[in-house]
């Protein structure tokens, strides 16, 4: 019986551990280039209706809002930042939303939005920047994975926190971000009310999404590469959708504790993790790949969430 006790203690240092590293250690928010003024972005208002002719006018207004941003960036004197929001203004690219300041929002659509029977939102975790390559890698993947009748929403809208940070391993930012997925989620069902909506979430995205799960009208819940939800299970995310959790067998993520501590300035943790039974969810094959793996093309999960936009089974773990 004494084996438990010793297992909790060593489990809450190890916790403990990750948290002081987290402090100790610069952050990788501190390396991004600084946040630079914007303007203010336009008022597009609902998107309903999400036909061809409104959507077209409406990544029109985002492309110019993008390079209105690039402009201030370079007379700025950022030029990183200026070409990175120069090449999210390419005339392949679109935007449901896009707000240059604070360190940047946006929502791209990858795939025809207007005729789309099935619709991804990506929800990405610590260290997704405005304008990242890899989480637009990976929209662009489960897109041609998917094919046509089909769109993916690359959702950056919130401050992702830094992989190695506080921020990183309380539900603040969570806390403060999911009202504006629950928003959006809403806007989206609205304006498609037949297509059937998946939300995908990644590591610390999985923390967002269980703090907007209730009352959220999506068919589907994906939490991948998850720390914890900050729930103890399933049901307690209290939303209709279908939950499915999956982990590749590489994720170093399986190696945080999955437990939730009271601190005086609030909790650390978040609880566990979705892929144990005791949490409830339908648990997915996830592969063998690492924390950055799940939308490599040709790969095991990219796939199975094919598979569950689709409303298809995924292949079990």
């Amino acid at each position: 019986m004494a084996s438990r006790p010793r297992s909790r203690r060593l489990r809450r240092t190890l916790l403990t551990a990750l948290v002081i590293a987290s402090v100790a250690v610069p952050t990788a928010g501190a390396a991004r280039p600084a946040a630079v003024p914007a303007p203010v972005p336009p008022a597009l208002g609902p998107l309903a209706p999400a036909t061809a002719a409104t959507l077209d006018a409406r990544y029109a207004a985002n492309r110019d809002a993008v390079l209105a941003a690039a402009r201030t960036a370079a007379d700025y004197g950022d030029r990183k930042r200026a070409a990175v929001l120069r090449a999210m203004a390419g005339g392949d690219r679109h935007f449901l939303s896009f707000d240059g300041r604070d360190g940047g929002r946006s929502v791209e659509v990858v795939g025809d939005l207007a005729r789309a029977e099935r619709v991804a939102v990506l929800v990405p975790g610590s260290d997704t920047a405005l304008g990242s390559e890899r989480f637009r890698a990976g929209a662009v993947a489960l897109q041609r994975e998917l094919g046509e009748r089909s769109a993916v929403l690359a959702w950056l809208g919130y401050s992702t926190p830094a992989a190695a940070s506080a921020a990183a391993v309380t539900p603040g930012r969570a806390d403060e971000s999911a009202p504006e997925l629950r928003a959006f989620t809403a806007d989206l069902r609205a304006a498609m009310p037949a297509a059937r909506i998946t939300l995908l979430c990644h590591s610390y995205g999985s923390v967002v999404c269980a703090r907007a799960a209730h009352g959220l009208s999506v068919d589907a819940l994906v939490l991948y590469g998850s720390p914890g939800t900050g729930a103890d299970g399933a049901a307690d995310l209290r939303t209709g959708a279908t939950v499915w959790a999956g982990r590749g067998a590489a994720d170093w993520i399986a190696h945080v504790p999955h437990l939730r501590l009271p601190l005086p300035f609030g909790e650390l943790g978040f609880g566990t993790d979705p892929v144990d039974p005791e949490f409830g969810a339908r648990v997915f094959d996830a592969g063998a790949g690492g924390h950055s793996d799940y939308l490599v093309p040709g790969s095991v999960p990219l796939a199975n969430f094919a598979r569950i936009v689709e409303g298809r089974e995924p292949s079990r773990a």
